[in-house]
């Protein structure tokens, strides 16, 4: 019954490649406002599709010309994201095999092991208590080997009292953000790139700059204590994540992590 249609390897292979194009995506816009921008144009697309089918020439030509125009719409509107892909595929290292899955955690959310958050969380309640300064900054998707590097390499596995030494105001490694990647924290001492944002409130020290700055660049989520006032701030897509308790910051923790 469907003879009339050829369907060869290079079909299979172009439908797979778009279905991970279209899936690495939705997880780099998930969370974010863009990804309601994104299903409204694939709505437009849906309807353009239908309207030439059905030889709707008006309707069909508005809809191609917005779809045509928009392109430079669309650059601007997700800069950022365009931003994050590009870094990500500049900073990938394909000698490196562990790197190199690093950047394909989209295709599996179990190649890393579960970051225990809980330890995390309590760390920095610790250090809230006693106003010591922190930056966490936790990798997702994409490598922050590019960070990393202008830090000193550690390899300890996530514990209270050790996020706490680090930040401990003697420490020698208590300047600059700590990276927590895969349950194991690897770098301290790290430099991070500073946001140029002119919305950020003046109140806000280089720590949050830092903060907002890493989260503008990658997909990273940042735990931050302030030493002045000792609250705990989440950061997220270069912008503060509001919570009403430590619950509420567990669970947003757990679920952008998941």
């Amino acid at each position: 019954m469907l003879d009339f249609i050829e369907f060869s390897f290079l079909d299979i292979l172009d439908i797979v490649l778009v279905a991970i194009l279209l899936y690495y995506v939705y997880k780099l816009l998930k969370g974010t406002v863009a990804i309601n921008i994104v299903i409204g144009i694939a709505l437009i697309f849906v309807i353009w599709q239908i309207t030439q089918a059905l030889k709707m020439e008006m309707l069909s030509g508005i809809l191609g010309y917005l779809l045509s125009g928009g392109v430079i719409a669309l650059i601007i509107v997700f800069q950022q994201e365009i931003r994050k892909f590009l870094l990500m595929i500049g900073t990938t290292n394909f000698s490196n095999k562990k790197s190199f899955l690093n950047q394909l955690k989209f295709l599996s959310s179990e190649i890393g092991s579960e970051i225990d958050t809980d330890k995390i969380l309590k760390a920095c309640n610790n250090m809230a208590k006693t106003k010591t300064g922190a930056l966490i900054v936790i990798e997702r998707t994409n490598s922050l080997d590019f960070l990393i590097n202008n830090g000193d390499s550690m390899n300890a596995q996530i514990n209270e009292v050790i996020l706490e030494s680090i930040f401990f105001k003697n420490s020698p490694l208590h300047d600059g953000a700590t990276i927590i990647r895969d349950n194991y924290i690897v770098a301290t001492r790290v430099v991070l790139p500073i946001s140029d944002s002119t919305k950020i409130p003046a109140r806000f020290g280089l720590r949050h700059r830092s903060a907002i700055g890493v989260s503008e660049k990658t997909d990273a989520v940042c735990l931050l204590v302030s030493e002045e006032t000792g609250e705990i701030s989440y950061i997220k897509d270069g912008e503060f994540v509001l919570y009403k308790n430590q619950e509420d910051l567990s669970e947003k923790l757990k679920k952008d992590l998941a």
